[in-house]
């Protein structure tokens, strides 16, 4: 181990005194900075693999970053991201200067009781900024270095590679590991359930998707062969010669609050944008007065639930469903969900791994961030159903399609597409019927610089403000002054900036709401630089 590690890692040497840290989305900076990283999470991903006896996944990306970063995320067996405790021996490994590394590897062996001599398997794949492949093979490096068996998959979406290692894993029972066992079984699913949609026209087939540039757009491409026309998708931004994410994708829709540059939107055409590596999706469209309208992972959530919701009466199966949200959660979806669809909500922090282990609670558990990253849990126990009566039959067998459609390990922008598509072609529902099931309440988030952001620390699903003290004494006295009011703070998980979010019933309160919050953050957690100025 100690001199070939040693050996090997000094062709792919580590800067002196850089620091990184394994966040939410694993690591995430510049690409020049990366190279010792993919290489020493090679090292990890063999070990993990001798840990847990089964394939790991590393997924070369930076998902709705600039495409001058890049990125890796550590993918467990299930198709889950990696376990908390191993996250921080990621950041020790990644972070470890050259002449420690051999001993910091040493250290997790003995702790963790691994078995060197056990077989190791590791499944990569990469997005398609110029630098993912130099760095995917440094990753290639690492495993191989340690004696780990390699699938390369090239370029892949990142929840094509969570299947991946899932289906490895499960030995068949959740799909094939090739990508064309993932085309398949989605798109048998999808074209088994849109032949229960009524009167389904050419129009309504047709499907704007903006590709932001980046790999989605390629397998969408491989994909649509698969769907027999069922879905009519006119591809944008497909990265023949755009830059990746740069005014396109989900990110820049999301928080722009506008179509994506490179997109021809005729009035009430049906629009969606993946981000980078394709776990995120936001749908939208222009009304025939030109005004823009979004369809945030909310809006998503409360579709998919309220259908699945129907199924399960449907079929007779008494089953609890709930949806889980974060705080940046809009109010009014909330508020639909729990008072007149009685789905049992959920709230937890932001970030994906919170969500997804809320949802694993419940019978049938719906995730999706605002941003449009999110999935369905728990739903393969329901295939064994035998219905007996005819109604209750059909409602089973569409439940079963909808089940293969969803990618359980991971959201999936191309899976979480078709699903929506599906859904709103069995309800024979357009875009704005859809889009009109409850208004969102106007909002508004901010970001104030401050010098640490360890000032902050919140309680009750980060939607109260522990520390410093009378900052939420002060948040509440300023939310009470509007209508339909609600606003937060939290500080970022990865640079020293407090995020503020704010609603209320008209987006004049809101703007007002969420400056009026950013100068208490200002004054009262050590704001640094100009002070936060009022919206225009």
């Amino acid at each position: 181990l100690d001199s070939k590690a040693s050996q090997k890692s000094m062709l792919h040497p580590k800067p002196k005194g850089l620091m990184l840290q394994y966040g939410t989305a694993g690591f995430r900076t510049t690409a020049k900075h990366l190279d010792h990283v993919m290489f020493r999470m090679g090292l990890l991903a063999t070990l993990r693999s001798r840990k847990t006896k089964s394939t790991i996944g590393v997924m070369v990306t930076a998902s709705h970053n600039p495409e001058e970063d890049n990125g890796l995320k550590l993918i467990d067996p299930m198709g889950e991201m990696v376990t908390p405790s191993w996250e921080g021996y990621a950041t020790q490994l990644a972070n470890a200067e050259q002449e420690v590394l051999c001993s910091a590897l040493k250290d997790i062996i003995e702790k963790e009781t691994i078995n060197m001599s056990e077989t190791a398997s590791v499944f990569v794949g990469r997005d398609t900024r110029p630098s993912s492949q130099r760095l995917s093979q440094a990753v290639l490096d690492g495993v191989s270095c340690l004696g780990g068996q390699i699938q390369d998959y090239g370029l892949v979406t990142t929840p094509q590679l969570h299947y991946m290692v899932r289906c490895r894993n499960t030995h068949g029972c959740y799909g094939t590991d090739t990508l064309q066992g993932y085309y398949q079984k989605l798109s048998q699913a999808f074209i088994e359930l849109t032949k229960n949609a009524r009167n389904h026209t050419d129009d309504q087939k047709r499907l704007l998707v903006d590709g932001a540039n980046g790999i989605g757009a390629l397998k969408v491409r491989e994909l649509e062969a698969c769907l027999q026309s069922e879905l009519q998708m006119v591809l944008f931004n497909d990265g023949s010669n755009g830059k990746l994410n740069y005014l396109c994708g989900a990110d820049y829709v999301k928080v722009q609050q506008k179509p994506p540059q490179g997109i021809n939107m005729g009035a009430g055409e049906r629009c969606c944008s993946f981000d980078g590596d394709a776990d995120r999706i936001v749908y939208y469209y222009n009304d025939s007065d030109g005004s823009f309208h979004l369809l945030d992972g909310d809006k998503i959530a409360t579709l998919i639930s309220t259908y699945l919701k129907e199924l399960l009466t449907q079929a007779g199966l008494n089953l609890q469903i709930a949806v889980v949200q974060t705080a940046y959660a809009n109010g009014s979806s909330t508020q639909y969900l729990e008072d007149i669809m009685k789905v049992t909500v959920s709230c937890t922090k932001t970030g994906v791994k919170h969500l997804h282990h809320a949802a694993q609670k419940f019978d049938i558990g719906v995730y999706f961030e605002a941003n449009g990253h999110g999935t369905v849990l728990q739903l393969s126990e329901f295939i064994r159903l035998k219905a007996s009566v005819d109604e209750k039959k059909h409602a089973a067998k569409l439940l079963e399609n909808t089940i293969n459609l969803i990618n359980q390990a991971t959201g999936d922008a191309i899976s979480d597409m078709l699903v929506i598509e599906a859904v709103l072609a069995i309800r024979g529902m357009t875009v704005q019927e859809w889009d009109s099931i409850y208004t969102d309440l106007p909002n508004r988030q901010l970001t104030v610089k401050v010098a640490d952001r360890r000032m902050i620390d919140t309680a009750d699903a980060e939607r109260r403000a522990v520390t410093p003290a009378g900052l939420q004494d002060s948040i509440d006295a300023l939310v009470k002054k509007y209508t339909k009011a609600r606003a937060f703070v939290r500080p970022s998980g990865t640079e020293d900036l407090v995020r503020v979010y704010a609603e209320a019933e008209t987006q004049e309160s809101a703007d007002v709401l969420a400056h009026e919050v950013s100068l208490a953050v200002y004054h009262m957690a050590g704001g640094v630089g100009e002070k936060p100025k009022p919206l225009k």
